[in-house]
């Protein structure tokens, strides 16, 4: 049994703290907000994630989970100190460190004894030589700095940390290395790696994998959007390059680009780095190119269709998160599309599970909402999909003809098949595969 402090609830750093908590260890988890630190400890979950919810009522009960305001007494008995600080980009693009360095700064003053200080953000390389720097100023007890990247997926985090396909550590102390092996073999019985490094390889191979990621999804949409000038089927295509393991299946379905609080952040800040250290990553600039006009790649086909005058038409969007079983819209291609759509004199009835009041709280009443997706298509002159949320994957396509005013249908995501929507009797545009006509 380990004692934690994990500094910062949100995604990462609630995730985090109660998976630790999960496998017996002692976490307390510090906020400077007070309203949320109140409502964690009445047992409510601040973010939407699959599973978490269970986990965090559970170690609350057991005493193994619990939420302070003030560092101090969050750090007193911890061996080990997450950092799990936003790193939002700066007008450059470039990660602003202020709330990591400002709280390694902090704990300079605070720390009594040894202690593990685990940089879990999503940082530039150099971060952990600049947090070393910052609590070194003013402490006067040994300790330890390590970069602890996180690969969680939104809608899949609480599986992906509990069963990780690695753990990267990078440190250069015995001790720290010691200490961070012991905390994390629970989770690697399965026999998947735990990896040892430097600390600048560390915060590169975070970087380096989501762009990585990103360059594939990117890649894909292109050759999509290729496809459908020639006449090819993509999902045909993507079959056939997915089958080369070398390529493999994964983050080859196509769509209006990704969004996130990760892949455009993580992309943009590596670009950045790279400027900083006189290097021009002109791949990911292409990847970012190209995904901003991906995200609103269908609105010249609903504008199309409709000649041109889209004043007055209605229409109903599914799916407003950036992807399905999160209430994260952080750069959603759904708010892209609803911009360029109400520009254009569109009204707009959006449907989403859970990231209906976040939109809210960004653009108001720009849209209406509803209660569930089939009200949205009320009188609606055409749908237009966004987000492959489960509950639209196999609608009752009877009961949506009877609803919309018009049977058709724009679909971001290629939820449908194209020779089941030839039977429907619907127009059923989608990305990279013949439309479909009435």
């Amino acid at each position: 049994m380990k004692k934690i402090a994990v500094v910062g609830t949100g995604y990462v750093g609630l995730v985090t703290g109660t998976c630790f908590a999960e496998t017996g260890n002692q976490v307390i988890c510090v906020d400077i907000d007070r309203q949320k630190v109140e409502r964690m400890r009445n047992g409510e979950v601040p973010i939407y994630e699959p599973h978490l919810d269970v986990l965090f009522e559970r170690n609350i009960k057991a005493n193994r989970l619990s939420f302070t305001t003030n560092l101090e007494e969050g750090i007193k008995d911890a061996e080990i100190i997450f950092l799990a600080l936003p790193t939002p980009p700066g007008e450059d693009g470039s990660a602003d460190l202020r709330y990591i360095l400002g709280v390694a700064d902090d704990l300079g003053k605070l720390l009594k004894d040894y202690k593990v200080i685990v940089d879990k953000s999503t940082v530039p390389v150099g971060t952990a030589a600049k947090v070393q720097a910052a609590i070194a100023k003013n402490a006067q007890v040994d300790f330890d700095v390590v970069s602890n990247p996180e690969f969680l997926r939104e809608g899949f985090a609480v599986d992906d940390f509990m069963k990780p396909d690695r753990v990267v550590l990078g440190t250069s102390s015995e001790r720290a290395e010691r200490i961070m092996e012991q905390l994390y073999k629970p989770f690697v019985r399965q026999g998947n790696p735990i990896l040892f490094m430097d600390e600048k390889s560390a915060e590169l191979t975070k970087y380096a994998a989501n762009a990585f990621l990103a360059t594939k999804i990117t890649f894909m949409n292109e050759i999509a959007n290729f496809c459908e000038i020639v006449g090819a089927d993509v999902d045909k295509v993507r079959i056939g390059i997915g089958s080369d393991e070398r390529i493999g299946k994964r983050f080859l379905f196509p769509g209006i680009g990704y969004g996130g609080s990760c892949f455009p952040k993580d992309v943009q800040a590596l670009v950045n780095s790279g400027s900083e250290n006189k290097f021009s990553f002109e791949i990911l600039k292409a990847v970012i190119e190209v995904n901003e006009s991906q995200k609103t790649v269908l609105f010249p086909k609903i504008e199309n269709f409709f000649r041109g005058d889209l004043k007055g038409k209605k229409i109903a969007l599914w799916g407003l998160a950036f992807k399905p079983d999160t209430d994260d819209i952080r750069e959603a291609p759904a708010l892209y599309m609803i911009e360029a759509l109400t520009k254009a004199g569109a009204h707009i009835t959006g449907y989403d599970p859970e990231a209906m009041e976040n939109v809210q709280k960004v653009i108001g009443d720009q849209i209406s909402y509803t209660d569930n997706e089939y009200d949205a298509l009320k009188d609606a002159d055409a749908l237009l999909i966004c987000t492959e949320w489960g509950v639209f994957r196999n609608p009752d396509f009877d009961r949506m003809k009877l609803l919309m005013k018009d049977s058709v249908i724009f679909d971001g995501r290629n939820l449908f098949e194209i020779s089941e929507m030839n039977k429907k009797g619907f127009y059923y545009s989608s990305i990279g595969r013949s439309i479909v006509s009435k």
